[in-house]
């Protein structure tokens, strides 16, 4: 195909006279425009000023004061003496010069984007003294009266971000601009002493805390075109993150701090952001986390964080860096209708050696120096509905593919299965030790220990001891569904296991790290197969607290009941399991004649029930034993007399060591076991006792609590699942059974009380 010849095309003259006119008048108005703006434009600035400060009284109460302000060029004002005071309090703003030019191109289709940037001698004064704040009017909401419009938040990040970057200048000048906070009991600074961008560059010097560390913010910085890497470093020294240490009890310092920010996009209804956070050299240290410093040589996020019209998300192709480990993230937070929580993480088949390599020092302190082989897999998928959390969805696993053990490091796990010294910690301070062996008259081998008593202690403490692999993942979910409800960790999942490998090698420290250490523990020992169940179960029973100085199940038996751990019935079984979740309140559960509190028949009831039903104990309708056991009689003296004192001091202790977590290990108040009607109605007890005054009864309350009930023994029969030779579907089926069954009796207990 040729092409035309364009010097042998002809405009028509009269359609380029039509445009040449067009474009005449065009320039004409707009020179027109542009001379009256210009001749107008003193009095615009000083209406807009006016307009400024009424609404800054009207819908803040703010007192804004100017100076002065002028002109100096076409889009360029000159402030001077610029101050912002709260009605009634501390000054808030105060700015001796300030100059701003606006780019005119983006002013023509609305957009308003700073082109340069002059501030000298500026103090930010945020103030919080006795309980009154002077920037409190950020908090007030304004009155807004008409219909409130569902927000769309893609669109409302999409612009915020804008607005924000638009605000940041292609060319800035800062000298000495000062923010200070202040509080009844601390305070600090940070004291700009310069900051400037320049052709695309940024560079800084602050001062924190009059001299206490020099900070600097350096990189490209290009805002209005979406392009900034940016990093945060300082002066010999870490960067230390001021007021986080009073605030948060925690502290945290780096040398350096990476941003990076690529692309904002907005299409389909979804806003996203491309960017990039790295930190090297982190040391985080919190009470909560760790008792020691946590030490991140290096990690980053390459994240892509996506924003539709009710959900924030980080999606999966975006890559978490932890020295040696890759693992992709997805994040996804729902606010409606219902708020839904989503969380995956998978790390994909990585060396052995590189995943033990990249754990963070502080948190697993043991495992310092091991070396192994083979590959690993871990991968975690949580589902959370807030309208029903007891549906949450939970899984967590760590495959393997030819993992060992070559050489152990801090801590020899393998230690158990010969004889060791064992040094117990109360409150940080060692206890006396003990030599878990045949060297200890007080050990005792498992095959001398009473059938009734480890079916008692499985039972409470984990049932399917002998067929998990170290962790319960229903376990697990349950807590998850029960921690989310009451807002605060309740309720935990330790497994035998678990507790074991607390026991033996870590302290009984409360916090995150001590917890993810022992899990890993736990998950080598099953998996590199250091241990067999039976010797696992055995220096469990050896160890373990049971009382106050009060270690392994020889001491435990002679201790309460002057007998030998071979000699235990099934009520002294009990109560010992009983006590394993708070052995310190050991001796609250008697009456100073050396019986049971009545309170505890109704844990008798449930652990002897659930041992009967596995053919681990005779069925019994008279407590188990309850009625016939005794605390020895040089101990009676000591058990505290008054059955309220005794409670606070039990619920004092579950408190203070997190214990009510077990839900075995909280005794129901009953009594008597009641009927089926006496349950629905409050039927009175037929055993004579004291007159008391007659108490109204609550259907409705009533009602709550059977269904409760109904649903704590669902629990229990599903974590006494005999998994041994069933598949995992035959596993879910038989749950879901069971909770069918359970729903069928919830709502034949419902019409009951209708009716």
């Amino acid at each position: 195909m040729r092409l035309p010849d364009l010097k042998n095309i002809r405009l028509n003259k009269k359609y380029v006279r039509i445009a040449g006119v067009v474009l005449a008048v065009i320039f004409v108005l707009l020179l027109i425009a542009g001379y009256i703006a210009y001749t107008k434009r003193e009095a615009m600035l000083q209406s807009a000023i006016t307009k400024a400060k009424a609404k800054a009284k009207s819908d803040y109460n703010l007192d804004l004061e100017i100076g002065s302000a002028t002109f100096t060029g076409l889009s360029t004002v000159d402030f001077t003496n610029i101050t912002v005071v709260p009605s009634q309090r501390d000054s808030l703003i105060n700015i001796k010069n300030f100059e701003v030019s606006i780019k005119l191109m983006p002013l023509i289709f609305g957009k308003v984007e700073l082109a340069n940037v002059v501030m000298q001698n500026g103090h930010l004064n945020l103030t919080d003294i006795n309980h009154v704040k002077n920037f409190d009017f950020l908090f007030k909401k304004k009155k807004d009266t008409t219909e409130s419009k569902k927000i769309d938040l893609s669109d409302l990040s999409y612009n915020l971000i804008n607005q924000v970057l638009y605000k940041i200048p292609d060319n800035l000048d800062m000298t000495n601009f000062l923010v200070s906070f202040k509080t009844d009991s601390s305070s600090f600074s940070v004291l700009t002493k310069t900051a400037t961008i320049k052709d695309g560059q940024l560079n800084s010097t602050i001062d924190i805390n009059n001299g206490g560390a020099t900070w600097h913010f350096a990189g490209r910085m290009r805002a209005s075109h979406k392009d900034i890497d940016v990093k945060l470093y300082a002066d010999g020294k870490k960067v230390q993150l001021p007021y986080v240490d009073r605030r948060y009890h925690m502290k945290v310092n780096f040398d350096t701090l990476s941003t990076r920010l690529t692309s904002v996009e907005q299409s389909g209804g979804e806003t996203r952001f491309y960017g990039y956070w790295g930190v090297s050299n982190l040391v985080i240290n919190q009470p909560g986390l760790s008792s020691s410093d946590i030490v991140l040589p290096n990690a980053s996020i390459d994240a892509k964080l996506f924003i539709g019209s009710n959900y924030i998300s980080v999606d999966s192709s975006s890559v978490i860096t932890l020295k040696k480990i890759i693992a992709h993230p997805y994040i996804k937070y729902t606010l409606s209708p219902v708020k839904i929580y989503e969380l995956k993480v998978n790390t994909g088949w990585t060396d052995a050696q590189d995943f033990f390599d990249s754990l963070p020092a502080g948190i697993f302190d043991s495992l310092e120096g091991i070396q192994v082989g083979g590959k690993l897999n871990y991968s975690l998928n949580i589902f959370l509905n807030a309208s029903d959390p007891n549906d949450v969805q939970f899984d967590s696993r760590l495959n393997k593919d030819d993992f060992r053990v070559i050489r152990y490091g801090k801590v020899d796990f393998s230690k158990l299965n010969g004889s060791f010294t064992y040094t117990p910690y109360e409150y940080g301070k060692a206890m006396p030790s003990r030599t878990i062996g045949p060297s200890n008259p007080y050990f005792t081998p498992l095959t001398d220990i009473s059938p009734n008593l480890q079916y008692a202690v499985m039972t409470a403490e984990d049932p399917s001891f002998y067929s998990n692999n170290g962790f319960v993942e229903e376990s697990f979910r349950k807590s998850l569904a029960t921690d989310f409800q009451e807002k605060k960790f309740k309720r935990g999942g330790s497994t035998i296991s678990m507790q074991l490998v607390k026991n033996a090698f870590l302290s009984c420290e409360k916090t995150v790290a001590r917890k993810a250490e022992e899990m890993l523990i736990v998950w080598m020992i099953q998996n590199d197969r250091i241990m067999t169940k039976d010797r696992m179960l055995e220096v469990y029973f050896n160890i373990i607290e049971w009382g106050n100085n009060v270690y392994g199940i020889g001491e435990a038996s002679r201790y309460y009941f002057n007998k030998t751990p071979s000699e235990l019935t099934i009520g002294e079984s009990i109560y010992l399991a009983s006590i394993v979740p708070h052995p310190k309140t050991g001796l609250y559960s008697f009456l100073p004649d050396g019986s049971l509190r009545p309170g505890l028949v109704g844990y008798f009831n449930l652990i002897g029930n659930l041992m009967a039903g596995h053919g681990r104990a005779q069925q019994d309708s008279s407590g188990y034993g309850f009625y016939s056991v005794r605390l020895k009689e040089s101990l009676r003296k000591e058990a505290p007399a008054d059955t309220a004192m005794a409670d606070s001091l039990i619920k004092h202790d579950k408190e203070e060591n997190g214990d009510d977590a077990l839900p075995a290990a909280a005794p129901p108040p009953v009594v008597k076991k009641p009927n089926f009607i006496q349950r629905i109605f409050g039927k009175k007890d037929t055993v004579p006792k004291k007159e008391e005054p007659k108490a109204v009864i609550d259907p409705k309350a009533r009602l709550k609590a059977e269904i409760q009930k109904l649903r704590d023994d669902e629990e229990q029969k599903e974590l006494l699942i005999d998994t041994a030779g069933k598949t995992r579907k035959e596993i879910r089926q038989e749950k879901r059974r069971m909770r069918s069954d359970e729903k069928d009796q919830e709502k034949a207990l419902k019409n009951a009380v209708q009716q």
